[in-house]
């Protein structure tokens, strides 16, 4: 028990840039963001460090404050600053071949049997399936409303 009494003793602002660095190098490899919060408290508990004179033995206050600033630091990158963590794209779509297709024209390429049928959009036919209880027949021209379990949802246009 000496020994931890001894080390933390002799804590300096230098120790806590230590553990900010390697929180920060370990938050870089894991991506979780809650690691960066504890790494920015660790920083501030290096100013605290720096600022506030102690006396030889009271590495309490340092740790105290560095439980401190980690804890509310977590809590308010978790609500404050939740939206760092899902990112908004500028193509939602981008992926997802059916969603891209809602809103676009075509045609019924067979009548639709119990709301269920075949469209062309564009060079390509599709399942698709009724949005409303309308009926459609081949020929009719369509809009795609949505898109289900592989289908499109269509309506006529």
């Amino acid at each position: 028990m000496d020994g931890v009494g001894g080390f933390l003793d002799g804590l300096t602002v230098w120790h806590w840039v230590g553990v900010g660095i390697v929180l920060m190098t370990i938050e870089v490899a894991v991506g979780t963001f809650d690691l960066l919060w504890v790494a920015v408290g660790a920083f501030l508990t290096a100013l605290f460090a720096l600022i506030v004179p102690t006396p030889a033995g009271a590495w309490q206050g340092q740790m105290a404050f560095f439980g401190i600033a980690a804890i509310a630091f977590v809590i308010s990158g978790r609500t404050l600053f939740k939206g760092l963590r899902n990112r908004a794209t500028s193509h939602p779509h981008l992926n997802d071949r059916l969603a891209n297709m809602v809103g676009q024209h075509g045609e019924a390429a067979t009548s639709f049997d119990q709301r269920q049928g075949k469209v062309k959009v564009g060079d390509t036919v599709w399942l698709a399936e009724q949005s409303d209880d309308t009926v459609i027949i081949e020929g009719d021209q369509i809009v795609v409303t949505g898109s289900e379990n592989g289908l499109l949802k269509v309506r006529l246009a």
